[in-house]
């Protein structure tokens, strides 16, 4: 019997903190990706403002959990930098980043 492996839907949270204001904004939703190691050490992997995915701690976030419709629909309304962050292309995508 094969099974079909399905691509679970995506995590999300609302930004409750920062320290970084260019990058995370309070009270904005955010993509969340799996990362156990970071989450076994307080922190979870987001895609910020930049659409780039980093480290943040978790005490900056609050899990949200959305109905499979509206996960569906922010991913259809996504920047194409995002949407190539969440199916794997990354590399596809040149990063845009601030000037140091």
């Amino acid at each position: 019997m094969t099974s079909k492996r399905q691509t679970p839907l995506p995590r999300f949270a609302i930004c409750i903190n920062t320290d970084d204001p260019d990058l995370l904004t309070p009270r904005m939703l955010y993509q969340i990706l799996p990362d156990e190691s970071a989450a076994k050490s307080g922190y979870i992997r987001v895609i910020d403002n930049e659409g780039e995915d980093y480290l943040y701690p978790a005490s900056y976030f609050v899990l949200v959990d959305l109905p499979q419709a509206a996960k569906r629909a922010l991913l259809r309304t996504a920047t194409p930098a995002i949407l190539a962050m969440l199916v794997g292309w990354r590399r596809l995508v040149p990063a845009q980043r601030r000037p140091s």
